[in-house]
């Protein structure tokens, strides 16, 4: 079971790369210090796991920034950065059934009935103006009311008292319609919110399967085994049996409360909001647990493992129809969302303006595709926009898509999420002539970089 939790990922990480998980032993406030550390970091640039050691009020630690890096989830999945889309996408598609463990860790501390408050829990306020106290890492586990298929998801909660939370389900994908379906029989939908997993967790919770098919059976064939679920106290829904924090609760038919603000993934505060209510049952916990924080906006924490989930449906999508596909890159400077960027090989005139309705197709949050050949490098942003600004004329390579479902939270669409998509063919025409781009040999560029390491840079 170890090998499928998060001290032990942690570990093996610190192992690998001592630098990349920091263990802050100074006091820390859950007003804005964990969400403070993480920018400064950002800032200059790196990533690390933070293990906040010394929280002001609690004797339990915070951990954050787990899923922050391309590294840390190439780590995870036992490939390069570069390799990370490839390999996820090619483990997507074998599921794995999961397995029920009796006895998981997470019973070790059980509180129950009048015992169950949320303040037990170092829940941290990240960002001045946000509404207050919010769940960032809170993967939402429920099971759909007619099929019985478990699904688990990331939401936002925000604490509203001992055993409240108010939830936004704003993704509207599977949890939206769970709850729907169990309102319209005015019933409250049962469920769970599962804190501190292992970064193949956190991802195979992103990922699409056909609607027949659990999460837990993606999860496990990221791990290449069988994944370990554990059953919840009160109610028929399972969770990872690995959870450092597990609060079992439902939410509620019928009941909605407003929720928000809060700073979002797209680096603006959303008070857009499903505004469910989710009540809480009991809470089950380690000893000493890992409480697990997601940095919010646009940290790297909250948005790089969108990316990836959106680079792999991307390859996966594209390459059905088109057989050169060389890159797919989601940047963080699209909110890993809203921008993707597709190099391919071109065979057939007229490939690259075909690939641009079937990425947008991919997911209704993505809204702006450019598409580049295959000599230029999707994750340099420079490149690509050179490839912009020197192949793409706008009279000819613009695909502009009116009325299109996109995403709620993005605050340029209207009130009902629909928005405007575009489409870059920024490749060369094919079979006609063109510049010659200039390229330096790669036995001088080999020569520079050896010169370059031995002075020392």
């Amino acid at each position: 079971m170890d090998r499928q939790s998060l001290r032990h990922f942690v570990a093996a990480y610190e192992a690998a790369y001592p630098r990349e998980v920091v263990r802050v032993p100074d006091a820390v406030s859950l007003e804005h210090d964990v969400m403070a550390l993480v920018l400064e970091y950002e800032r200059r640039r790196r990533s690390p796991i933070l293990l906040f050691e010394n929280v002001t009020g609690s004797d339990i630690p915070i951990i954050a920034n787990v899923v922050a890096s391309r590294r840390s989830l190439g780590f995870a999945l036992d490939t390069t950065e570069r390799g990370l889309a490839n390999e996820y996408a090619r483990r997507i598609k074998d599921y794995v059934k999961p397995v029920i463990v009796a006895d998981p860790p997470f019973r070790a501390r059980v509180l129950r009935g009048a015992d169950v408050d949320l303040a037990a829990l170092p829940i941290p306020e990240y960002f001045p103006g946000d509404a207050g106290r919010y769940l960032t890492a809170g993967l939402l586990v429920a099971r759909d009311p007619d099929t019985g298929v478990e699904t688990e998801g990331y939401h936002r909660f925000q604490v509203k008292g001992r055993t409240k939370m108010g939830v936004s389900l704003h993704s509207r994908r599977r949890m939206f319609e769970y709850q729907r379906r169990a309102e319209a029989r005015g019933q409250p939908l049962p469920c769970a919110v599962v804190l501190g997993v292992h970064p193949l967790v956190s991802m195979g919770s992103l990922a699409y399967p056909p609607a027949d098919v659990g999460k837990f059976d993606v999860i496990g064939g990221l791990f290449g085994e069988p994944f370990q679920i554990a059953p919840c106290l009160t109610s028929d829904v399972h969770v990872p049996a690995t959870a450092e924090i597990v609060i079992e609760g439902e939410i509620l038919p019928g009941v909605r409360e407003p929720e928000g603000p809060f700073g979002e993934f797209t680096g603006y505060f959303s008070r857009r909001s499903t505004q469910h209510v989710f009540e809480a049952r009991a809470i089950a916990m380690r000893e000493r647990p890992w409480f697990q924080s997601i940095g919010s906006g646009r940290a790297g924490d909250h948005i790089t493992t969108l990316g990836l989930i959106r680079e792999a449906e991307i390859t996966n999508a594209v390459s059905r129809v088109i057989p050169n596909v060389t890159g797919v890159h989601v940047p963080l400077s699209g909110t890993s969302s809203f921008t993707a960027y597709v190099s391919i090989t071109q065979g057939r005139p007229g490939e690259a303006k075909h690939v641009i309705p079937i990425v947008l197709g991919v997911d209704h949050y993505l809204k702006l595709v450019v598409v580049v050949d295959d000599d230029i490098d999707v994750f340099d942003e420079s490149e690509v926009m050179w490839a912009v600004a020197t192949r793409m004329q706008a009279d000819r390579d613009l695909v502009v898509i009116a009325g299109s479902l996109g995403a709620m939270l993005d605050p340029s669409a209207d009130e009902r999420g629909v928005t405007a998509k575009l489409g870059i063919d920024a490749t060369r025409p094919f079979g006609q002539p063109f510049a010659e781009k200039l390229v330096m040999s790669p036995d001088r560029m080999a020569w520079a970089r050896a010169l370059v390491d031995r002075l020392g840079g």
